[in-house]
């Protein structure tokens, strides 16, 4: 079974049509204001570094930015290195996931470890079931850069993608930041928002028991759960382009 097939059921699930719907309707209108249509790239700069602030307390690191000097905070400077980093891992992604999820884990978790631990960074738990599951996410992911990426919204491609890797954990640790950038990149990947101005990590931040409750949900593999997973993850893209049209609306003024 490829990609599409597999995912095509989800589509479907109670609610899931209309999120969708809603959702790409409302990142449609942010693409759509003044200050994207020739400056976006300033938007979008600032939206990554939301972005990155915002994941980075979901886990448990500084949401601040010092004014001056370096960052201290190691979670926070791990996702800021993640952020600057997926302009450049795009490709990686849509060509081999598992070597991109592997660069992530090194960005993200390089402050965490002493030095005598650094090269196991980017290996993911030596365990059979999540090897098993990482290679069929990656196929998916793979698989969804060709003709399945037009049949399956990009919505439930990254609530797909997100809740995996919250489910699998494959790290060890800094794996929630993992998986709202691989999020992100599904997002991007899919058509979705190519210019990377929607921040639904602000949502994940500020709905943080919701977020948790939720993925646990996705996790079980129930239906009820799934669509309760995909249409939370719609909700919070939605909110995220409330937070690029304020992006948007200050740098315009």
């Amino acid at each position: 079974m490829n990609a599409q097939e597999s995912l095509r059921p989800l589509v479907h699930l109670p609610g899931v049509p209309e999120a969708v719907e809603t959702a790409r309707k409302a990142i449609d209108e942010v693409h759509e204001h003044p200050a994207n249509r020739r400056g976006w790239a300033t938007t979008a700069a600032e939206a990554s570094v939301r972005a990155a602030r915002a994941s980075a307390a979901v886990a448990g690191g500084a949401v601040e930015i010092p004014e001056e000097g370096t960052v201290t905070d190691p979670l926070l400077a791990g996702s800021l290195r993640v952020a600057e980093a997926l302009g450049p891992l795009l490709p990686t992604w849509q060509r081999a996931p598992l070597q991109a999820l592997a660069r992530l884990h090194v960005l993200a978790a390089a402050d965490l470890v002493g030095a005598d631990e650094q090269e196991r960074l980017g290996r993911p738990r030596a365990d059979e079931e999540v090897s098993s599951r990482l290679e069929l996410l990656a196929r998916t992911v793979t698989e969804l850069g060709g003709q399945a990426q037009a049949a399956i919204p990009g919505p439930v491609q990254a609530a797909v993608v997100h809740g995996e890797l919250l489910a699998l954990a494959p790290f060890g640790e800094v794996d929630g930041i993992i998986a709202r950038a691989a999020a992100r990149l599904t997002v991007i990947a899919s058509g979705l928002d190519p210019k990377g101005l929607v921040v639904p990590e602000v949502a994940h931040f500020r709905r943080q028991d919701e977020y948790a409750s939720t993925a646990r949900r996705f996790s079980s593999g129930s239906t009820e759960g799934v669509a309760a997973w995909i249409t939370y993850c719609c909700r919070s893209l939605e909110a995220g382009a409330r937070e690029a049209r304020s992006i948007a609306d200050s740098v315009r003024s």
